[in-house]
């Protein structure tokens, strides 16, 4: 698979953007609504793992040639668990092997049990310049709750202490729609939290996902759930006050003062390609061939192994000296054609306030964009006040938003 990827890379001239992430698997905790990869390890191999990255990366980084790096992620899991001269050194790692000059946007996630000023400023000192604190509450009942290991003093000690190291960025997020939440309890959560003196937060509805503890409770009814007029109540709060304190909506969950919006996740909403690198990590790389009357795009995503011991381990070298290719590094991978390609990139185009153009990216990915069937639902869907089309271009009112969605569906 790894072999397919290079083969399909872009010429070096295209020069298109592009993305990296890099996974960090271990937790203090596991949360009970989080389906991300992640483990409690009590004994971390920090340097063995970011060795196994580096490995990876070296495997990967022909596929990106003509890609010019905008963004590093560090997600989790929690990132900011790791020892900031290792993070440093797989940050190193992909500014020499790849097109990563110039000004780079560099975000490690962090959780108030694992950030001071102090750490903020060890990750200052190795290249990063952004840092997205899961804050989630600012009530120690809905902490509690949620399985957070901090309480609201901790989450605003660590926002406050990033702050004051200089960092450059700083970002916390909020979870809301819980039971027994109003909507005017999210509306202070959010005001103590931008008042801290944050130009960026995300605000996120809880969801309830299969294969987690709050997804088992819920199947059996034993979960709290907020009823879905709170939910939506509490939504419209937040909005208001972002909205009264500078901050735009700029998509569904995020908010941003002008020029402080999440560069790396602007990318996947615009549909860029990313060298996904780490335990459990899903990389994203397109090709253009001529086909017929024109270029047709075609994709490749891939997904890294799951487990942290199978995806070290396929990482090192064989005999040979080459790195595992085949049923190693890679769980699974999926081809996806250009009809599938443009309907990602409506599902994630309506998530931003701008919208889509939906005739330049179906050119650009050389497919039919307004067909009959879309151009029904369009038409549907604005009659209703659910989208706005300006031209080619649609995109969702931000009083439409709760429905995004739905309004996606329709338009695939």
């Amino acid at each position: 698979m790894i072999n397919e990827i290079k083969k399909r890379s872009l010429p070096a001239d295209t020069k298109a953007s592009a993305g990296v992430y890099v996974h960090f698997p271990w937790c203090l905790a596991k949360c009970p609504y989080c389906d991300f990869v992640s483990y409690v390890e009590p004994a971390i191999d920090h340097t063995g793992y970011a060795d196994a990255v580096l490995r990876e990366l070296d495997t990967r980084a022909p596929a990106f040639v003509g890609r010019r790096i905008q963004s590093v992620f560090f997600g989790g899991g929690t990132p900011s668990l790791w020892n900031s001269e290792e993070l440093g050194r797989v940050l190193a790692g992909v500014r020499t092997a790849l097109d990563a000059r110039g000004e780079l946007e560099v975000t490690v996630e962090c959780n108030p049990t694992s950030l001071d000023e102090a750490k903020a400023r060890a990750l200052a000192d190795v290249g990063v310049n952004r840092l997205s604190i899961g804050v989630q509450s600012l009530d120690d009942q809905r902490l509690r709750f949620l399985g957070r290991l901090h309480d609201a003093r901790g989450a605003i000690a660590a926002v406050s202490g990033a702050l004051r190291s200089g960092m450059q960025r700083v970002s916390a997020d909020l979870i809301f729609g819980l039971s027994g939440q109003s909507p005017a309890d999210a509306r202070d959560e959010a005001k103590a939290l931008v008042d801290l003196g944050l130009s960026h937060v995300s605000a996120y509805q809880l969801t309830i996902e299969a294969g987690t503890r709050f997804g088992e409770l819920a199947r059996r009814g034993r979960l709290p759930l907020a009823q879905d007029v709170a939910v939506a109540d509490s939504f419209v709060a937040i909005d208001e006050t972002m909205a009264d304190r500078g901050l735009r909506h700029y998509e569904v969950s995020n908010y941003a003062r002008a020029g402080e919006e999440a560069r790396h996740n602007l990318g996947y909403w615009r549909g860029d390609e990313y060298l996904g690198l780490g335990c459990g990590a899903y990389g994203f790389v397109r090709e253009t061939r001529e086909r017929g009357a024109g270029p047709s795009a075609q994709g490749i995503r891939w997904r890294n192994a799951v487990n942290p011991e199978r995806y070290a381990e396929a990482t090192r070298p064989t005999s040979r000296g080459a790195a595992v290719e085949r049923g190693g590094i890679e769980e699974s991978c999926e081809a996806l054609d250009a009809q599938m390609l443009l309907r990602e990139r409506i599902m994630l185009g309506l998530r931003v306030a701008e919208g889509i153009d939906l005739a330049d990216a179906a050119q650009e990915l050389g497919t039919q964009g307004w067909t009959e069937a879309r151009l029904r639902a369009a038409a549907w869907l604005e009659q209703r006040g659910r989208i706005v089309r300006e031209g080619s271009r649609v995109r969702i009112p931000s009083g439409a938003w709760l429905w995004t969605d739905d309004t996606s569906a329709r338009l695939f």
